[in-house]
């Protein structure tokens, strides 16, 4: 009895788990963790894409690739609904790069303009509480040294201290690993992908 009721009561625990992120978090984390092994290289090139839903071959890419092709598993082509809201809204996007019109081929892969996405029609979370604190599904920006942008997924799996991994591109093709505390964060962000496109702030 006591044996059955240990495995009754880890059983839970185990359901409690994965319930405790929502279902489309739970997708997003799935999906990124899917590039691993998949996306090798790291390649920033300027490439021209199809329109919507235009991609770099999917065994290269940036990090911001791997937060746009898990959110088009959700149904969300960020491609499309970056250039929608820069196209309706261009000044107020970051104006680093001395452009006077959006380019649909370029804007959703840079991370300043992904954040500030997401500041408009998601969720901003407080980046400074304890790493432990950061939840499945959340997106994390970062500063990178020569002050260089950087976007990870929050991953479900943590590490021996309890700090949640990152599923991002760094440098090497998608991985994820035990990166959340290497960088200074600048950001955290929740986007579920199911509200419809409308700023927060008009």
């Amino acid at each position: 009895m006591i044996a059955r009721g240990l495995r009754i009561g880890l059983l839970i625990g185990l359901l409690g788990c994965l319930l405790a992120a929502p279902l489309h978090a739970q997708t997003l984390v799935a999906a990124a963790r899917q590039q691993v092994g998949v996306t090798l290289l790291y390649d920033g090139s300027y490439q021209r894409l199809a329109y919507p839903m235009g991609d770099v071959p999917i065994e290269r890419g940036v990090c911001t690739d791997v937060v746009i092709r898990a959110f088009r598993v959700l149904g969300r082509d960020l491609q499309q609904l970056v250039h929608q809201d820069m196209t309706r809204h261009f000044k107020r996007y970051p104006q680093n790069w001395g452009l006077s019109r959006p380019d649909r081929n370029i804007d959703h892969r840079r991370v300043p303009n992904l954040a500030r996405f997401f500041e408009r029609h998601g969720t901003v979370l407080n980046a400074t509480v304890a790493p432990k604190d950061f939840q499945p599904g959340d997106l994390v920006t970062f500063t990178l040294p020569g002050n260089l942008p950087h976007i990870g997924i929050i991953s479900n799996r943590r590490d021996p201290q309890g700090i949640p991994l990152l599923i991002h591109n760094v440098g090497a093709g998608t991985r994820e690993e035990a990166a959340l505390t290497s960088w200074p964060i600048v950001g955290r962000y929740r986007y579920s992908g199911e509200q419809p496109l409308r700023s927060r702030f008009e």
